[in-house]
């Protein structure tokens, strides 16, 4: 797509550059920081868009509503859903060991992925990964087998969210960042453009989690959420998803004279594989820190694909990993042995999709 934006100032492109290194390291090299990482990147965000010289009413009621607008209510469905699953957490895990016993390991498993990626963008990524801790902590299966369906689901999650600009936090900020000319972007914006690919995904992650899932014999070692979910902890969440958007908000506004000029020039092939750093880093902050109206679809298409794929990768890379890696204590190595090689996997067969066919 063309663009006459101009290169913004060298005072600019310095600063934000310093922001970013900031925003790329400092959550892992400091842990006061990764534990308030929402009011970090408030703050990232706040600097960013002073440094660019765009303060603006405008601005400030963007990232104030935005949150919580009509369009995209992801704050209010975290905490509505959240209070729902408090509520009915006890008979999700009645019905768990009822239909597991029903169905068999295999197809239940197949199901739990399939329609946990495609809820997930209509529960929010968070209550779906919420939902998955309270389902393997009924199972009682062995801590391998147990393993595998966290990290296959959460695979799902995390590709699912992105439907819906209430499924997660990178979905928001995209719709928002798009909202204007010349995609004009409305809800379903994402399942327009993205649907053809992630479903299909969401349906190979479970198929293959169903796969791979064994009933070895029963054992004591197995996952199960040591803390469950109180009215507190939805209302910190809500407040967290909230402060969060808007820094998310901040952050892309503050980067905009920079990405406007840099991001429309990058190879979509280019954008694809660059992104795969979202194994490591929060695949939201990234959607940020690169979106842009100025860049083509196809550009969007392989960005927002690359994110995805390789955020469940590894721990960091999103939400629902952190929250089920968290609350069942599976460690690094365990989700890196078997999810790093199944991400290069889906990385190589959708650039196949997206850039040979």
């Amino acid at each position: 797509m063309e663009t006459s934006v101009s290169l913004p100032g060298t005072f600019i492109i310095a600063g934000l550059g310093f922001i970013l290194l900031c925003v790329l390291t400092l959550p892992f090299l400091i842990k006061k920081i990764e534990h308030n990482l929402e009011a970090f990147l408030f703050v990232m965000g706040v600097l960013a868009v002073t440094i660019s010289q765009l303060w603006s009413f405008e601005v400030i009621k963007t990232a104030a509503l935005s949150p919580v607008s009509p369009k995209h209510p992801i704050v209010e469905v975290v905490l509505i859903a959240g209070i729902l699953f408090i509520l009915l957490s006890q008979k999700i895990k009645s019905v768990t060991r009822s239909l597991e016993q029903k169905l068999g390991l295999k197809l239940f498993v197949f199901l739990l992925v399939f329609l946990l990626g495609l809820l997930s963008s209509v529960i929010t990524a968070i209550i779906a990964a919420l939902v998955l801790v309270e389902i393997i902590s009924a199972l009682r299966l062995d801590k391998k087998t147990e393993t595998t369906i966290v990290i296959f689901s959460c695979f799902s999650i995390g590709l699912g969210a992105v439907l819906t600009p209430v499924g997660e936090p990178l979905s928001t900020i995209a719709v928002s960042r798009l909202k204007g000319e010349p995609y004009n972007a409305d809800f379903f914006f994402l399942i327009r453009n993205l649907a053809v690919y992630v479903i299909p995904g969401v349906l190979f992650c479970a198929l293959t989690g169903s796969y791979y899932s064994k009933r070895n014999p029963s054992t004591c070692d197995t996952l199960e959420a040591e803390k469950s979910e109180t009215y507190k902890d939805v209302l910190i969440r809500s407040g967290k998803v909230f402060l969060f958007i808007m820094a998310l908000e901040l952050l892309a506004k503050g980067f905009s004279p920079v990405v406007d000029y840099l991001m429309p020039r990058v190879s979509p092939q280019v954008l694809y594989w660059i992104n795969t750093i979202s194994a490591v880093l929060d695949n939201a902050t990234l959607t940020a820190a690169e979106i842009t109206p100025k860049m083509g679809i196809l550009q969007i298409r392989a960005m927002l694909m690359g994110l995805l794929i390789s955020g469940g990768m590894l721990i960091p890379g999103n939400i629902p990993n952190i929250i089920a890696a968290g609350k069942l204590k599976i460690g690094s190595k365990a989700w890196a042995k078997l999810a790093a090689p199944f991400g290069l996997i889906l990385l190589v067969v959708y650039y196949i999709i997206l850039f040979v066919f």
